[in-house]
């Protein structure tokens, strides 16, 4: 794999910056005001009991969720279980909820009968990777319902682990060579990041992805070649300052042509 060639190098230093600023630069758009303000009442409507709740939350942190009474709600810890639930019995049974522990999955359901009399019960739950959870629930409809929670610590251990399989150097290929066949890597956040092309001399350069995990940051990048001249990518091998691997998927570009470029730097960004 081949570094890229000066001018390019400045060209994709520049759109990394500028898809951190251009949310903050660019003029006002009242049709995209009216999107957001359409999509922000869309996330306010009331979002009926029974469906399905999606929460992160961190260790010590305090869960509001909802549960179904009369119906079973089942809480599930993604890439984790629950190892123990601890509760207050209030002495009547009949009036109380209980907690069940699935221990295949590592999941609890929690049954509460239509006649318990509180509006809320609450409990807390150690997981198995030893983190530890509040729950205070408002009871709401009569449907069974579930509840998702992740824990971004655990992400962050997953990429630690992939990162650290290898030396910095290696992992950094590697980390190229996922971004280039669209592979899921575990801890990692991958989404779509596309910032507004920059040009430099025939040479056009945009983000449209971005990979972050604990350490390392993966860049791709769409390259157009708009001029009249073939551009030999591989005749040089010079990078944005700070970079730790860069590669792309040709050696040498003709005019109209487009192929992707990869950059991967360390947690704080290019120099």
């Amino acid at each position: 794999m081949s570094l890229i060639p000066s001018p390019l190098a400045a060209a994709l230093a520049g759109t990394g910056l500028a898809c951190f600023a251009i949310g903050a630069t660019r003029r006002p758009d009242p049709g995209l005001k009216l999107t957001g303000l359409a999509a922000l009442a869309f996330a306010l409507a009331p979002v009926p009991a029974h469906a399905d709740q999606f929460i992160e939350a961190a260790d010590n942190a305090t869960i509001d969720c909802d549960l179904a009474r009369g119906e079973l709600t089942r809480i599930a810890l993604i890439d984790d279980g629950f190892a123990n639930v601890s509760k207050i019995a209030n002495g009547f049974p009949y009036n109380d909820f209980q907690v069940t522990h699935e221990p295949v999955r590592g999941d609890i359901y929690i049954s509460v009968p239509p006649q318990f009399a509180a509006a809320r019960v609450s409990f807390f739950a150690t997981s198995k990777a030893g983190y530890v959870y509040k729950f205070a629930c408002r009871l709401g409809g009569e449907e069974a319902t579930q509840l998702f929670i992740t824990n971004p610590a655990l992400a962050k251990a997953a990429a630690t682990e992939w990162e650290t399989e290898t030396g910095p150097e290696d992992a950094a290929i590697r980390l190229i060579e996922a971004m280039a066949s669209d592979a899921v890597l575990p801890g990692f956040t991958a989404r779509a990041e596309l910032s507004a092309p920059r040009r430099t001399g025939g040479i056009e350069v945009q983000l449209v992805a971005e990979y972050q995990g604990d350490e390392l940051t993966g860049q791709r990048f769409l390259v157009r070649n708009l001029g009249q001249e073939s551009l030999a990518l591989g005749s040089e091998r010079e990078g944005p300052a700070g970079t730790l691997a860069f590669a792309y998927g040709r050696d040498a570009l003709a005019p109209g042509e487009a192929t992707s470029a990869f950059l991967v730097f360390a947690k704080g960004g290019l120099d």
